[in-house]
């Protein structure tokens, strides 16, 4: 397929679905539609409608993480959530606090994770330590 033909290819699918900032969720709705029909033509797909696929991939992307966006967590909130799912108590964390009372005062808000205890946190869960900062 030579250039010009790619370039009206692409312009005619433009013009039948012409890409906009989306604003809504039923435009948001719309697009996600659309971009999964052109994604399920996997390899039989033109080259117009890859290009397409990956510009509505960026509108909704886009859409998504203003609309979307979870909060971020303190590193406090994350440790609980943690122990939470993997059913731990405060007394399963001394091996990495050293004591009760330091598991204690962390949890508490009342201590700061050293960078020896997040290391070590980030390991036991498998987690990144920039969780815990």
């Amino acid at each position: 397929m030579s250039a010009a033909t790619a370039s009206a290819a692409y312009a005619n699918l433009i013009a039948k679905h012409p890409p906009r900032i989306i604003r809504t969720e039923a435009e948001n709705e719309y697009f996600l539609h659309l971009l999964e029909e052109l994604d399920g033509r996997g390899a039989r797909g033109t080259r117009a409608e890859r290009e397409l696929a990956d510009l509505l991939t960026l509108l909704i992307e886009d859409f998504e993480e203003k609309h979307y966006a979870l909060p971020r967590s303190g590193p406090l909130d994350a440790l609980r959530f943690l122990m939470e799912e993997h059913h731990l108590r405060q007394k399963d964390l001394v091996d990495v606090f050293g004591t009760p009372s330091v598991v204690s005062e962390v949890m508490h808000g009342k201590r700061e994770m050293t960078k020896g205890q997040i290391a070590q946190l980030s390991a036991r869960f498998h987690v990144s330590p920039e969780l815990f900062f």
